[in-house]
Order: structure tokens, then C-alpha cells, then sequence
């Protein structure tokens, strides 16, 4: 499977060969569903500029059920396939089929920039 990145396409990768970190802090709610805190801005001072008092600097992106259980296994020391194993057991018929509901979601994030793979940086 290829990964879809931001100006590369990069081929000939196994996919579930990688292990994926977390670029962004996440918060629960009281079910347990994830929301991934992605700043509007790299910068404090461009916040600062662009952005009024009463707004933050912070949106936030609400993650489903497997969505959440997905970034809550990437751990930067899990593959993949790991993470796939592990959800299939976890939530049974409702993720299936596994391997391609998962990383679908991660090359998604991945486009996003909220995660990044081990492997693949330099």
C-alpha cells in the first residue's frame, strides 16, 4: 500500500510494517472518545496576531469509537499490523475489515500531519 503524504507519494512501503507516534495531545471525554488538540497556529506569536482573546489557539478534532481506540494504541513502540491484531480482539465484527478500516484512518492522518511513522522520518 502507498502512503499519501503532503508533497510525496512514498511506494513500495508496507504499511503495517510501520509504527506510528502521535504529533498532538488528545483529550476523553465521559465515554471515552477521543478529541485530537491540533493548534490553528505552529506559532504563539501568530496566535497572538491572528486570533482574538476570546478564541483559541487549539481545535479540536472528535474521533468514533474506532477512531479513538485506534489513537489510543499508537504509542510509538506498536506496528501496525500490532495495533490491527489488537483492535480486531478488542472490538470484534464492528472493525472488520481491520486491516483496511485502519489504515485507511491512519494514512488519513498521517495526510493530516497529527501523526507521523517512525520509519519514515529523517
Amino acid at each position: 500500500m502507498a502512503l499519501f503524504g503532503s508533497s510525496k507519494i512514498k511506494k513500495n512501503i508496507n504499511f503495517l510494517d510501520l509504527t506510528p507516534i502521535k504529533k498532538y495531545a488528545d483529550e476523553r471525554d465521559e465515554t471515552g472518545l477521543v478529541s485530537i488538540l491540533i493548534p490553528r497556529f505552529q506559532s504563539e506569536r501568530m496566535a497572538k496576531i491572528f486570533l482574538s482573546r476570546k478564541k483559541s489557539n487549539i481545535y479540536k478534532v472528535k474521533l468514533d469509537e474506532l477512531g479513538s481506540a485506534t489513537w489510543n494504541e499508537i504509542n510509538g513502540n506498536q506496528k501496525v499490523h500490532a495495533i490491527c491484531d489488537k483492535l480486531t480482539n478488542l472490538l470484534g465484527e464492528k472493525i472488520n475489515p481491520a486491516e483496511q478500516r485502519i489504515t485507511q484512518f491512519l494514512s488519513i492522518l498521517y495526510q493530516q500531519k497529527c501523526i507521523a511513522f517512525q520509519e519514515l522520518k529523517k
